[in-house]
C-alpha cells in the first residue's frame, strides 16, 4: 500500500504470504501441544521439544539470513525452507515417543521459523520502496491466524486432534511455498563493496553495539514471557473444563485486538514511537500474566485476552521499526535474523523449559514466570531509551559506536526506513 492507502502488487503478495503462513501457525500454536500430548508426551517433554525448536533459531536463522545477505537469493531460500518444513512435518505424522518426535520436530520447526525473519525483511523492503504500511501487510497474518484458531477449535469438537492439526499445518506449508515464489526478490547487499564475508563480522558488528544488545534484551524478555501461554494455556484451560471451541475463540479474541493495532500501525507508531511500543508490551505483560496465573474464569480470560495487542503486537511492531530506524540497510536481514534467533529463539526456549517444569508442578501459577520476565523487559527498555537517540546506530561503512548512538546517516546513504 502507498502512503495514501492504495494497494500495490508487492504489498498484496506480502500480505498473501503472511496470510497463508499464519493459517498453519493459527492451528499449531494453540493446539500443537495437545497433539504432542496424544503422542504420549508429558508437560516437561512438551516443554523441551518446544524449547529446542526455539533454540534451533539461534543457529539456523543467522546462518540463513547471512546467506541471503551475501547472495540476495531470498525468494529461493524461502521456497526451499517452506518445502523442507513440509517434508519434516509429513515425516512427523506416524511418530510417537520423545526422541523420535524431538529429532524430527526440531529441524522441521527450524525451517518453518526461518520464514518469518525473511518475510519481515521483504515487508520492510516494500515499506522503504513504496511507503506501504507494514502493519496493514502484517495484519493479514493476524486475520488468518484468528480464523484458523476459531475453525480448528470448532473442528476439534467433532474431529480428533490427530486429524485437524496435521491437516492444517501441511496444507498451510504447501500454499506458503507457492506464495513465497511470488515475493519480491531484492534482498539488500552491501552497497558498492564485495559481497559480505562468511566470517560473521556482520553479526559481530551488531552484537558489539550496546544499544542493540539492550534492544535484544528488552524485546527478548518481553517475547519470552509468552512461553507459558504458547506452551500450556490450551492444556491448562482444557484441564479446567473449557471446550476446544471456547479455547480457539480465546486465541482468536487476542488476535482481533492485534489486528486492530496492526491496522493502525503507522498512527500508533507516530504517537508512541518504537520505544513507547516496547514499553507498552512490557507493562501489558505484567498485568496479563498475573491475571492468567490467578484464574480460569471465562469472563476474566475474555477480558485479559485484549492485552495481546500490547504483549505481542506492540512489542513486535516496536521491534520492527527499531530495526528499520536503527540498523543500516546493509545489515537489515542480519538484524532480523538476530531478533528472531536470540530475542524470539534462545530466550523463549529457556522460558519454555522453565514453563514446562513450573506447569507440571504448580499448574497455572507458571504464568507468573511471564510477569517476572516482563518486569525485566521494562528495566532494559528504560536503559535503551537513555542510550538510543532515535537514529541509526552507526553510519554505513563505519564501525558502530560502543556507547551512545551516533547521528543518522548523511543524505547520501541508503534510507533507513519509512514510518
Amino acid at each position: 500500500m502507498t502512503p495514501g492507502g492504495f494497494v500495490t502488487a508487492p504489498a498484496v503478495r506480502v500480505g498473501a504470504f503472511y496470510g497463508l503462513l499464519f493459517t498453519g501457525i493459527g492451528v499449531m500454536l494453540p493446539f500443537w501441544p495437545a497433539w504432542l500430548e496424544t503422542r504420549g508426551l508429558g508437560a516437561v517433554e512438551i516443554g523441551f521439544i518446544m524449547a529446542a525448536a526455539q533454540w534451533s533459531k539461534v543457529l539456523v536463522n543467522p546462518v540463513v539470513s547471512s546467506h541471503v545477505d551475501r547472495t540476495g537469493r531470498r525468494r529461493t531460500t524461502m521456497v526451499v525452507m517452506a518445502l523442507a518444513a513440509l517434508v519434516g512435518f509429513t515425516v512427523l505424522l506416524p511418530l510417537s515417543g520423545f526422541w523420535p518426535l524431538f529429532l524430527v520436530a526440531v529441524p522441521a520447526t527450524a525451517c518453518m521459523a526461518c520464514l518469518m525473519p525473511l518475510a519481515e525483511s521483504v515487508a520492510m523492503g516494500v515499506v522503504r520502496r513504496t511507503g506501504a504500511d507494514y502493519g496493514r501487510m502484517r495484519l493479514w497474518g493476524s486475520i488468518t491466524f484468528m480464523l484458523a484458531a476459531v475453525v480448528a477449535g470448532a473442528a476439534l469438537e467433532a474431529l480428533p486432534v490427530e486429524v485437524v492439526v496435521p491437516a492444517a499445518i501441511l496444507g498451510s506449508l504447501a500454499l506458503t511455498a507457492a506464495s513465497a515464489a511470488t515475493l519480491p526478490d531484492d534482498a539488500p547487499r552491501t552497497v558498492g563493496t564485495a559481497p559480505l564475508r562468511l566470517d560473521g563480522s556482520g553479526l559481530l558488528r551488531l552484537l558489539r553495539n550496546p544499544p542493540f544488545l539492550l534492544f535484544l534484551a528488552c524485546v527478548g524478555l518481553s517475547q519470552a514471557s509468552h512461553a507459558p501461554y504458547y506452551g500450556f494455556s490450551t492444556l491448562h484451560w482444557r484441564a479446567a473444563g473449557l471446550s476446544d471451541a471456547f479455547i480457539g475463540a480465546l486465541w482468536a479474541l487476542g488476535v482481533i485486538v492485534e489486528v486492530a493495532l496492526f491496522a493502525f500501525g503507522n498512527r500508533v507508531l507516530a504517537a508512541l514511537g518504537p520505544m513507547g511500543l516496547l514499553m507498552a508490551a512490557a507493562v501489558g505483560g505484567i498485568v496479563r500474566w498475573t491475571v492468567l496465573a490467578g484464574t480460569t474464569h471465562p469472563a476474566a480470560l475474555v477480558g485479559v485476552q485484549g492485552l495481546h495487542a500490547l504483549t505481542y503486537a506492540a512489542g513486535h511492531l516496536g521491534a520492527m521499526h527499531f530495526i528499520a530506524r536503527a540498523v543500516p540497510h546493509s545489515h537489515a536481514v542480519r538484524a532480523q535474523g538476530l531478533y528472531s534467533a536470540l530475542a524470539m529463539g534462545a530466550l523463549l526456549g529457556l522460558s519454555m523449559i522453565a514453563a514446562g517444569s513450573l506447569y507440571e508442578s504448580t499448574g497455572g501459577l507458571a504464568f507468573l514466570l511471564g510477569t517476572g520476565l516482563c518486569a525485566g523487559a521494562a528495566v532494559f527498555g528504560l536503559l535503551l531509551a537513555r542510550r538510543w537517540d532515535g537514529g541509526a546506530l552507526w553510519v554505513e561503512d563505519e564501525t558502530p559506536a560502543t556507547g551512545a548512538a551516533v547521528s543518522p546517516p548523511s543524505p547520501g546513504t541508503p534510507p533507513r526506513s519509512a514510518s
